[in-house]
């Protein structure tokens, strides 16, 4: 039974290679991690630390060479280790959302197309009441019908983030956000994923490089050399970049 204490992920003794010889890359040395459900949750580390290996093994977009992935949702527990290319997508499509720093819409769609390409290609009924209160709140009303090429970068963030939310994932996850925005606009899609949290009760689990960014979250994980350094928890920006520095050092 999945109760509000499951953790929405958890990973046990991950391990990544990459290469061989002296190419050899460890990004993941048996890492094990849990992230508590309705909650931001952001990773930062040294460039190598493995926050990125880490992210995509979690989201099911690459598989590590042994360990555990477990996924909690309303429907259940899921083990992502072991299931097939068809499976996994299955999964991703049912219960994660994905945020990506390139913001990956598709061109020849409008806003609102993109916003429901993932539960349209699920085959799943879009909740109406619920797609309204997202649009709404994201400010996207009076832009659904326009093209990528015809919205600014926040704004194009702001359906990225849209089409994360409004099929209910158990989990969303955000590869650096903000990378590509100005300060003002990636404070902006960081409120909104706080939104996220604390109206929508979504878990989110984000990567960032930026300690002002990390220091909305409600907790985050320090990563050195494939392995958890350390967890903070409600940090400062100050705390962050101090703890990152000694995380790499």
């Amino acid at each position: 039974m999945i109760t509000a204490l499951t953790p929405a992920l958890r990973a046990r003794a991950l391990n990544k290679t990459y290469g061989s010889g002296d190419a050899t890359v460890h990004p993941l040395r048996e890492l094990s991690i849990e992230f508590p459900a309705a909650k931001f949750t952001a990773v930062m580390g040294p460039s190598g630390s493995g926050k990125s290996t880490l992210l995509h093994v979690l989201a099911g977009l690459d598989t590590a060479d042994d360990g555990e992935v477990i996924l909690s949702s309303e429907r259940g527990e899921t083990t992502l280790s072991g299931l097939n290319e068809k499976q996994l997508t299955k999964v991703r499509r049912e219960n994660i959302g994905f945020i990506f720093q390139a913001y990956n819409l598709v061109p020849a769609m409008t806003a609102e197309e993109n916003i429901l390409l993932p539960t349209n290609l699920g085959g799943n009924a879009v909740d109406k009441t619920f797609y309204a209160q997202v649009i709404d709140r994201l400010g996207l009303n009076d832009r659904l019908r326009h093209r990528p090429f015809e919205l600014s970068g926040g704004q194009q963030q702001r359906v990225a983030v849209a089409r994360a939310l409004v099929s209910r994932p158990a989990v969303i996850f955000a590869d650096e956000p903000t990378g590509n925005l100005d300060q003002s606009t990636g404070a902006e899609v960081l409120g909104l994923l706080r939104t996220a949290v604390d109206e929508f009760g979504q878990t989110v689990i984000m990567v960032t490089h930026d300690a002002n960014a990390a220091a909305q979250a409600d907790r985050t994980v320090l990563l050195a050399d494939g392995r958890v350094a350390g967890t903070l928890e409600n940090p400062t920006a100050a705390q962050l970049a101090a703890a990152l520095i000694e995380a790499g050092s």
